[in-house]
């Protein structure tokens, strides 16, 4: 009877990371760049007792790092990654990378994102434009040329496959293997004057929301049905002694 209560425990402690998280994305879909979070779960097999049983664990975090749709602002400094690269920033906590492409201009001509964040080039170093250049035209390949001169270009960063992400901020992340450069352009590239916006995909995440509380109520009528259950038990065992 007990280890059915506590199964049913473990699967409320799940769903309530799972909400937890359902959220998290729900708050930021309106976020530039944001990747979701999801979590994996997986069953831990108890042999106490008599007979086995499958308890779910709490899960493990995870970054989706599928594309945002990219919206057109116009804006010469927003500029939208098409591939799946990613840009190099550099942070008081060392380098982090991000989609979020809406850039600006420091007064010192530094570009940086809008938090504030040196953006980098292929090979590490902040990008330095010209304060009174005026507005900067970026290539495909993330030349940015300024006044007819040729400031830089924009670092575009792959990140291993089996690399663990952390999230930094809301949009940036860390992985636990630093990023490739790009150099073949032909299946990453930027497009100036769009800006990517967050990858939640808001429907999924209400029907994530109406399947946990569904879940929840499955878990519930169960703990109940256990509980009442062992109450019988109880009164059958205590009359016929």
């Amino acid at each position: 009877m007990r280890g059915n209560m506590y199964v049913s425990l473990s699967g409320e402690l799940a769903l309530e990371k799972r909400l937890d998280t359902v959220a998290t994305n729900l708050a930021n879909v309106n976020t530039g760049g944001y990747r979701a979070q999801g979590v994996s779960f997986a069953s831990l097999v108890s042999k106490v007792g008599e007979r086995p049983a499958a308890f779910v664990t709490t899960g493990a975090d995870y970054i989706s790092r599928a594309q945002g749709a990219a919206q057109q602002t116009g804006n010469p400094f927003d500029v939208a990654i098409q591939g799946d690269s990613w840009f190099a920033i550099k942070t008081p906590d060392g380098t982090a990378y991000t989609r979020d492409g809406r850039f600006q201009m420091a007064e010192s001509g530094q570009l940086q994102t809008i938090n504030g964040y040196p953006v980098l080039d292929a090979g590490g170093a902040s990008m330095l434009l010209a304060a009174d250049g005026g507005a900067p035209k970026i290539a495909s390949d993330g030349m940015i040329t300024q006044g007819g001169n040729q400031i830089g270009a924009i670092g575009l960063f792959t990140l291993p496959d089996d690399a663990t992400l952390s999230r930094y901020d809301n949009s940036a992340v860390v992985p636990s293997k630093p990023g490739i450069p790009v150099l073949d352009f032909a299946r990453n590239t930027v497009a100036q004057g769009f800006a990517e916006g967050s990858n939640v995909n808001p429907v999924l995440e209400i029907t994530k929301m109406i399947q946990i509380q569904r879940a929840f109520d499955g878990l519930i009528n169960l703990q109940q049905t256990a509980e009442s259950s062992q109450q019988d038990a109880i009164k059958t065992l205590g009359s016929s002694s």
